[in-house]
């Protein structure tokens, strides 16, 4: 008999999700996490002051060029002295990549995952994201669309707290918002330019996983409202960011059916051949390097795009040799992620009597408009903007001693406009992740080989955007632009998608419309892994909507016994 009725391997976005829905249908779940607990009252570090810190929080040199070298150069805004437990020690976890095709990934292995680290902007997917893959012929159609997910945006919505505002832009469906964070003066001032410049272009309040004002369903779980100190990258000991610490692991646990184990570190999936079925993961332990098995009646893999891919080809048996429901041999392959590094700055000149009260955790958002409200473009689908408009600090970089400097510094800086794009990237199957043949990590596992670039869609797409921000600053009245068009490398973004693509033909996809393995009936699989394409919008709300709604389905099979 199994020891659970489901296991779920990963913590994170996906996994905290996939534990939730499971333990509220009344499902015995074991949660696998390969790295250490977190305990928010011990381990978070907002509820002290940079100069409270040593060295004013900063990583020290050598220790960044030993540890945190590819991370660090990715997610510095992210990364202090306090915090850098939760990122992974990059000598203990390498990976290996082309010479000439960089891939940067970053990494957070503990109890919460990437939900601790994200930057906790949410946005649906509209109707058309999910055709353009029929559309245009680029990679394998969606088996869903977005009217599949659009009661299951609501819920993880109403259950996350989602920072928003109502727009009506068809691009960028509404949801089941709370109120948003106020746009800076010089952000009203930016919006109304840039609209009436571009009547195709819509500026609104980012929206983010923030408690703006807290329900029941959020004091319910002792989480409060924003504080709007953005201490966010220390964590959030309020619990008004959204995290799997925060909500949706201690809704499982309410429930007394979750079980979690931290430092397991998933191996691989046993397979039975009789009943086409996984039985059982095989772990290892992080601290002792001690072996151990569980088993389930079906098994949610939630580990990450990359992870749960390196999980599937370690799983090798007979009837799969290159791989658990390989059969397509589409795992480990299209990996894909946003294209970043195309944007501008620059000084908008006035409002110097105006200035704001606190420190939004968000910013502002530009829908995509390129092959939407703009068409004919000269490349595929388009991108969005996130950025922001506010005052530099009060001592503004400004030469000078004495009196006259002292003076000059009861006044902030300038105003400084700074937008970036985060571009839609193609599928392509010769982007791809798999194992190594022969060297091992710390835990005696097979270290990944990356191989992924920007095709020449991508990089058209970067060169656009760059140009777009560009001219919205031109038309805001910004001075001093600096436009910078070349794409950093693909793991920028940290929005690694695709590995293990849903679709409607088992022959070139390796999940069906409900995220469940088309070789393996008990296997579900809802990470950034099942993503058939990327959109242009931040991922993580859609991981969130479609994990629940693939729990669901998966807790009606195993109560029909069909898996």
């Amino acid at each position: 008999m199994a020891d659970f009725d489901a296991i779920v391997i990963g913590s994170g976005m996906s996994g905290g999700w996939a534990a939730k829905e499971l333990c509220e249908w009344g499902l015995k779940v074991l949660v696998l996490e390969r790295g250490q607990d977190i305990d928010p009252a011990k381990d978070y570090s907002d509820m002290t002051l940079l100069w409270e810190r040593p060295h004013l929080d900063q990583i020290p040199e050598d220790e960044i060029r030993d540890k945190y070298t590819i991370q660090y150069g990715t997610a510095s805004y992210a990364m202090s002295d306090s915090s850098k437990f939760l990122w992974v020690d990059e000598r203990d976890q390498p990976y290996e990549t082309p010479k000439d095709r960089p891939f940067n990934w970053v990494r957070g292995y503990h109890v919460g995952g990437k939900s601790l680290l994200w930057s906790r902007q949410t946005y649906r997917w509209c109707p058309q994201d999910f055709e353009n893959n029929k559309l245009d012929g680029h990679g394998v159609d969606w088996p869903i669309r977005y009217e599949d997910l659009a009661p299951w945006y609501d819920h993880v919505e109403e259950f996350a707290g989602i920072s928003g505002s109502l727009e009506g832009i068809a691009q960028l469906p509404d949801g089941k918002f709370l109120r948003p964070f106020e746009l800076t003066a010089g952000e009203q001032h930016f919006r109304d330019k840039v609209e009436k410049a571009f009547p195709t272009r819509k500026v609104i309040p980012g929206r983010c996983a923030h408690l703006r004002e807290t329900r029941e369903v959020h004091t319910s779980l002792g989480r409060s409202q924003c504080q709007v100190r953005n201490h966010c990258h220390h964590g959030c000991t309020f619990g008004a960011y959204f995290s799997s610490v925060s909500a949706t692991l201690p809704a499982a646990r309410r429930t007394g059916n979750m079980t979690l184990i931290s430092n397991a570190v998933a191996q691989s999936l046993d397979y039975d051949p009789a009943s086409g079925r996984v039985t059982g993961v095989n772990v290892v332990d992080a601290i002792t390097r001690a072996g151990g098995r569980h088993t389930a009646k079906m098994v949610f893999l939630c580990a990450g795009t990359l992870p749960s891919a390196m999980i599937l080809l370690n799983s090798r048996s007979e009837k799969f040799p290159t791989g658990l429901a390989n059969s397509s041999d589409q795992v480990g392959r299209n990996v894909m992620d946003h294209v970043t590094g195309a944007s501008a700055r620059g000084v908008l000149p006035g409002l110097l009597d105006r200035y704001y009260y606190g420190r939004r955790p968000d910013g502002i958002y530009i829908p995509r408009y390129a092959n939407f409200t703009e068409r004919d473009k000269p490349y595929l689908r388009g991108f969005g903007f996130q950025g922001g408009v506010g005052r530099r600090g009060w001592t503004a970089d400004r030469p000078g001693v004495g009196k006259d400097f002292k003076e000059a510094n009861r006044s902030p800086g300038p105003w400084i406009a700074s937008i970036g794009a985060f571009g839609e990237c193609l599928p392509n199957p010769d982007n791809r992740i798999r194992l190594h043949e022969t060297r091992k990590d710390a835990w005696a596992l097979p270290v990944a080989v990356i191989n992924c670039a920007w095709g020449p869609n991508e990089i058209a797409i970067a060169q656009a955007a760059a140009q777009d921000a560009r001219d919205m600053l031109r038309a805001a009245g910004a001075t001093d632009i600096k436009m910078f068009d070349i794409p950093g490398p693909p793991g920028n973004a940290i929005h690694e998608m695709g590995t293990a693509r849903m679709g409607r033909d088992p022959g070139t996809s390796v999940l069906n419309g409900w995220n469940q393995a088309h070789d393996v009936k008990n296997l579900f699989v809802t990470d950034g892994a099942c993503m058939a394409s990327t959109a242009c919008q931040n991922p993580s709300l859609t991981y969130m909507a479609i994990t629940a709604r693939a729990a669901s389905h998966a807790a009606n099979l195993l109560r029909e016994g069909q898996v």
